[in-house]
């Protein structure tokens, strides 16, 4: 079991726009012809930020466009918020706040022998790093830049800490670069 960041990026570093947009995206590729059926099919649980969780509910069309369903996990999700927000009909919600080690554990014995998934965002994604939680980054980088917008992993990392294990193109938009998390150190906010 790993505890896997899955997510895309544009070439500049932000995974979403300022008004958290993922429109971006939608242009590069299809979802099928990337490593995400195989992915998703080893995770047993999610970990997901409110801003994701919130997109997800406003696009709801766009996401069942996209992956055939307007919430498309059949897996527990935790959704990490200091705010109260929606349950979005026939999703396995939990809302949690505070600190990612308290709720780890439980986590991990829902995605029993599967992989956790750190949807988004990058903040969520480095407060699993700072915890020595986060396993893996799966980053698929597409061929658009954004100038501004959610950074992919707000933290700073110096090598060796990431260790590239896999690269491999998607498409002409695409490519996957796959890291190995080093846990001989902790990262700090950049």
């Amino acid at each position: 079991m790993k505890t896997h960041y899955y997510t895309a990026t544009s070439l500049d570093g932000f995974i979403a726009t300022e008004d958290d947009s993922l429109d971006w995206l939608f242009s590069l590729g299809d979802l099928n012809d990337s490593s995400y059926p195989e992915f998703i099919a080893e995770v047993g649980a999610l970990a997901m930020g409110s801003a994701t969780y919130a997109w997800i509910g406003r696009n709801a069309d766009k996401v069942a466009a996209e992956t055939g369903s307007s919430w498309p996990y059949t897996q527990p999700v935790w959704v990490f918020t200091s705010r109260n927000l929606p349950v979005i009909e026939g999703a396995d919600i939990q809302f949690v706040k505070g600190d990612v080690r308290h709720i780890h554990n439980e986590i991990r014995a829902a995605a029993g022998d599967k992989n956790i998934w750190i949807v988004g965002g990058g903040d969520l994604a480095g407060q699993f790093y700072d915890a020595g939680l986060l396993d893996e980054l799966i980053v698929q980088i597409g061929s658009a830049t954004l100038g501004k917008g959610k950074q992919l992993f707000p933290r700073r990392v110096l090598s060796p800490t990431l260790r590239l294990i896999s690269v491999r193109q998607i498409s002409t938009g695409m490519a996957e670069l796959r890291y190995e998390v080093g846990k001989n150190s902790v990262g700090s906010t950049a």
